[in-house]
């Protein structure tokens, strides 16, 4: 029983190979290069989708904050297509392994730390001693604030890992007790069937929601540092 509940956050082989690079690689796929001079519709949408997003993220932030507006799109459709693609039957979604969301949120809030200690050096030793504390208390918010910081980057990838695999986890039990529900009283399969049914439709919400919540927080982790 355990097996079957985990089996689909297991990483997939093949021929004893992990396929999981491959697997990353494939939302890239639905984003195609318009090669001709007019758009189709699919991708006048998804450049008009991308403009909002940019201009929803990037407002708050300053010319140097800017520069990273390729990358936090980019993470954000990446995210977006992986959790999607992962609610398709048989599949497997990478965002669902804590290693995997961690190596996307590490790179993205050292490179955003290290640009505050770079460019705004007095502000950003600022935030571990707050003005006007106690001398008693500095030895203590010192371990505190370096303490929060450092946690930053496991609270983006623990977010996203737990929202991920819980919703998961829970489509995957109310499917097993329908499929079994059906053989034994059929209106409460139906029943059960469509709150399966709603979930599913949640879950669609979630995983863009998490996407979004993701790349917003490490956009305001690298507004507070240029």
């Amino acid at each position: 029983m355990n097996e079957n509940l985990f089996a689909s956050f297991m990483t997939p082989n093949l021929m004893g190979i992990p396929v999981a690079v491959f697997i990353i690689m494939f939302p890239a796929l639905l984003f195609p290069n318009p090669n001709r001079l007019i758009n189709n519709r699919t991708v006048t949408i998804q450049q008009w989708l991308i403009k909002l997003i940019l201009q929803q993220m990037m407002s708050i932030h300053s010319i140097k904050g800017r520069t990273w507006s390729l990358m936090l799109i980019t993470l954000i459709l990446f995210i977006g297509t992986t959790n999607l693609l992962g609610l398709l039957p048989h599949s497997f979604t990478p965002t669902t392994q804590l290693s995997m969301n961690l190596g996307m949120a590490i790179p993205l809030w050292a490179g955003a730390v290290l640009l505050g200690f770079r460019h705004k050096t007095q502000t950003s030793l600022a935030h571990f001693l707050p003005q006007g504390t106690p001398l008693v208390l500095i030895p203590m918010l010192v371990v505190i604030e370096t303490i929060s910081l450092f946690i930053q980057p496991m609270a983006l990838a623990v977010r996203l890992t737990a929202n991920i695999t819980a919703g998961h986890l829970l489509m995957h039990l109310i499917g097993g007790a329908a499929s079994v529900l059906f053989s034994i009283n059929t209106p409460a399969a139906l029943t059960t069937f469509i709150i399966l049914l709603l979930l599913t439709m949640l879950e669609f919400a979630v995983a863009l929601i998490q996407a979004y919540v993701f790349t917003l927080l490490v956009s305001l982790y690298l507004h507070d540092n240029t």
